[in-house]
């Protein structure tokens, strides 16, 4: 059997109480997420991190820090991911950018509005990286060493 571990990013963005979240079709289910997704052939974390982020939100936003690394395997597929979850401010908001398919809303949610839903969170991460991110839990971003070819 080969086994590997999807790597993803995910991104935590705070304002004014409220957290920026993606409503999104998987599995014929709605579910709430962190802008997240996988890193693509020849992209740093940083670079996925912001292009996830514009595409499911269309926000751009700028990494301050590194929250954490998580490592989930989802009881439905089996499928190990292993996520970078990032700390982030919101720059600019593109509002004509077409969302990534099977997008359904970005929207902004306080902690108790998620936890309100805590039934349709995508994976225990989400919730995890808020309540890491109200801890205090930062990294700097130079913890990340990326080796490229470039």
């Amino acid at each position: 059997m080969n086994w590997y571990a999807h790597a993803t990013v995910s991104v935590v963005v705070e304002r004014d109480g409220r957290f920026l979240m993606v409503e999104e079709e998987a599995k014929q289910q709605r579910v709430l997420n962190q802008p997240a997704g996988h890193i693509e052939p020849d992209e740093t974390f940083i670079q996925a991190a912001q292009r996830e982020t514009l595409e499911e939100t269309g926000w751009q936003v700028q990494p301050k820090a590194i929250l954490g690394i998580y490592a989930y395997t989802s009881p439905t597929n089996g499928v190990t991911y292993h996520r970078t979850c990032f700390i982030a401010e919101a720059i600019q908001h593109f509002p004509e950018t077409q969302l990534d398919q099977g997008i359904i809303a970005a929207t902004w949610l306080t902690l108790d509005e998620i936890k309100q839903q805590q039934g349709k969170l995508r994976s225990p991460m989400v919730l995890r990286c808020i309540e890491d991110y109200l801890a205090g839990r930062a990294y700097p971003l130079d913890l990340i060493n990326e080796m490229t070819n470039r």
